[in-house]
């Protein structure tokens, strides 16, 4: 599913105008961006937790060159679903196979 398949749901569904549903999500995702960049966490209750994961450093190797190389400790963004959402996912994973 695209972006633009979620626009047409949601406008469908609620009668809101496409472009207001299209500024909204561009509003969330850069909001999502924007606070993993400062280093803040989004909570989203029933739903799940955007947050940053540390990684570690590490030895890596080149397999061309043959050389050892080492990456640095990094943070990457992450979604964490909720205890809800993973039942919800896994009931109707569970009707569909019925």
């Amino acid at each position: 599913m695209k972006k633009s398949d979620i626009v047409d749901q949601i406008a469908n569904k609620t009668g809101i105008p496409k472009v207001d549903v299209l500024v909204t999500i561009e509003a969330f995702i850069k909001e999502v961006k924007d606070s993993l960049h400062r280093g803040d966490s989004i909570y989203m209750r029933g739903f799940g937790s955007f947050i940053l994961k540390k990684r570690a450093k590490k030895i890596a190797r080149n397999i061309n060159k043959n050389l050892a190389m080492e990456i640095p400790e990094h943070y990457i963004p992450a979604f964490r679903p909720s205890d809800k959402f993973k039942d919800y996912i896994k009931r109707a994973a569970k009707k569909s196979s019925n």
